[in-house]
């Protein structure tokens, strides 16, 4: 059985663009996604260390007296402290697979495990960059920056649908900073040893994050029975079977067997892990990865 095509980029970006007057279809959904799920999201409202004026406050025992502010306690009988806002922007660099495994839904109706990819990075991307962080991708001509115009380059970086050439992307983040914080999309239905390279370099540079499994609810179903052909999206494999119904066991198996070890590895690396369906609402996947980073900050 071959799955489904994936829908169409240049659809996706022309009915975009004639609603945004040309912005990138990719940035337009993921900005109405991030506004409806984080309106009032912040990432860096807190007292700390920088130059902006966050709010006063009452002096409180140990405080030291050079943050009081004189002319602000001159104003009552109560003595106040000037504070500002922390703005010690993190690093986060995003990775999204771009392998043609990618590019499988089980429903003409139902948007690919790229697409939804995709969207939920950029929407995570722009929920960071509103609060003040850094965000680029794991490679060396998009470092972690910040601002609208990153927001734009990461559009048009993500937009890019997945070819088809190998199943799955090869996963490298020496091109993240270090110490920084990296968010990983794919299916993880490939090799594991990639996975597990990319986490023991990460674990050597400081590095934290989330891994990010997308699914298509026919993968955990596997609602086949009878005569099937699987056959992969970049065509390089390719499986028929008569009696399709008795792989389901032993398939389910190895995928809960699959989803265990990723667990494992994040808990290994300080890591987040997490299974997200393209069935669901993308608003659930943001705001859990929203908050897995610490609602902007860990």
């Amino acid at each position: 059985m071959t799955p489904p095509a994936s829908h169409g980029g240049a659809d996706l970006r022309r009915s975009g663009e004639a609603l945004s007057g040309g912005l990138p279809p990719l940035l337009v959904a993921a900005d109405h996604l991030a506004s409806s799920v984080l309106p009032g999201a912040h990432g860096r409202r807190r007292a700390g260390s920088g130059a902006e004026f966050w709010q006063f406050r009452p002096l409180s025992p140990g405080d030291g007296i050079t943050r009081i502010d004189w002319r602000r306690s001159a104003r009552g009988d109560d003595v106040y402290l000037r504070e500002t806002e922390w703005q010690a922007a993190r690093a986060v660099s995003l990775w999204v697979d771009s392998g043609a495994a990618m590019n499988f839904t089980g429903d003409d109706g139902r948007e690919t495990k790229s697409r939804r990819a995709r969207l939920l990075a950029m929407a995570l991307g722009l929920a960071l960059l509103r609060g003040g962080e850094r965000v680029g991708l794991a490679e060396a001509d998009m470092p972690p920056r910040a601002g609208r115009a990153q927001a734009n380059a990461l559009a048009v970086a993500l937009a890019e649908e997945p070819g088809a050439g190998a199943e799955h992307g090869a996963i490298d983040l020496h091109a993240a900073p270090t110490g920084g914080h990296v968010v990983i999309f794919s299916d993880f239905l490939g090799a594991l040893e990639p996975i597990e390279q990319a986490l023991a370099l990460a674990a050597a540079r400081t590095m934290r994050g989330i891994l990010v499994q997308v699914l298509d609810p026919v993968e955990e179903g596997f609602p086949f029975d009878g005569r099937t052909r699987f056959e992969s999206m970049s065509g390089h494999m390719a499986f028929e079977t008569l009696r399709a119904g008795d792989l389901k066991a032993a398939y389910l198996e190895r995928l809960a067997q699959r989803k265990d070890r990723l667990q494992a590895l994040a808990r290994q690396s300080g890591w987040h892990a997490t299974t997200l369906h393209t069935d669901r609402p993308a608003s659930e996947g943001l705001l859990w990865l929203y908050q897995a980073l610490g609602g902007g900050r860990r």
